[in-house]
């Protein structure tokens, strides 16, 4: 049993353990970069493209991914490699599961105090977002590339899945976020995205258009960042809580 990692009690991992300790970093990897192909995973991980394949037809078998339909790159001459994406099961492993009791405080607070309540209730969770991960994105300086970036990392620390990448031949960035922790209560409530694209426009300096959500069936939250400022990122955090993004596309 040598070189397997011991459990807290003392006790070796078995290739058990380990094989879902990688099938679950593998997951986490479809769901921030996907689509992702066996052989993009191979190479982050270290890992055999064949062994790598034989986990993803696991969690394919487990619908925790899929194979992505639309275009896919290529391996060569040969035939188009398949790329994977999260499965709304697969969203469900990641998710600590404390959703239906915040569906359910969320839905007693509308009832008692009116939606108004639940989109001021929105607007202060992000709020604390913006002052959490505020001078990350300030320290990258001007540039709105950066920024965003920047603003990738920090929610990808928040267990958010995320990255930033720019769309060839243009001016635009798209934050991904792969994962969402509120996904079910979001699904009921979108004043939590909402408010969330205003956050990401406030932080960065831009009006932001959010293109898709994991709840309206996309398997990434898309959020398209113009990196030509329209405004002065400074003084995020300060204005009116309607300010300054419009409201996420739903």
């Amino acid at each position: 049993m040598a070189g397997f990692t011991p459990h807290a009690d003392g006790t070796p991992d078995t290739p058990r353990d380990q094989d879902a300790s990688t099938r679950r970093r593998i997951l986490q990897l479809v769901a921030a970069d996907g689509p992702v192909s066996a052989a993009d995973l191979a190479g982050v991980l270290d890992l055999a493209a064949a062994g790598v394949r034989r986990h993803l037809q696991a969690l394919e078998q487990a619908a925790h991914v899929t194979v992505h339909v639309g275009p896919a790159g290529t391996r060569g001459r040969g035939r188009p490699a398949r790329r994977y994406v999260v499965t709304g099961q697969g969203q469900a492993v990641l998710s600590q599961r404390y959703a239906e009791i915040a569906a359910d405080a969320l839905h007693f607070l509308a009832d008692a105090a009116g939606p108004h309540a639940v989109e001021q209730f929105a607007e202060h969770r992000v709020r604390e977002l913006e002052e959490r991960h505020a001078a990350v994105v300030d320290a990258a300086g001007q540039d709105v590339g950066a920024r965003a970036q920047a603003l990738a990392q920090a929610l990808a620390g928040d267990g958010y899945a995320a990255s930033a990448r720019p769309v060839p031949g243009t001016t635009v960035v798209q934050l991904c976020q792969g994962h969402c922790p509120v996904q079910e209560v979001a699904a009921q409530f979108p004043q939590l995205c909402e408010a969330e694209t205003r956050a990401f426009g406030r932080l960065l300096g831009v009006h932001v258009q959010r293109l898709s959500t994991l709840t309206s069936g996309g398997h990434v939250c898309t959020t398209s960042i113009p990196t030509i400022p329209t405004r002065s990122p400074a003084g995020h955090g300060t204005g009116p809580p309607g300010d300054p993004a419009p409201a996420a596309g739903r």
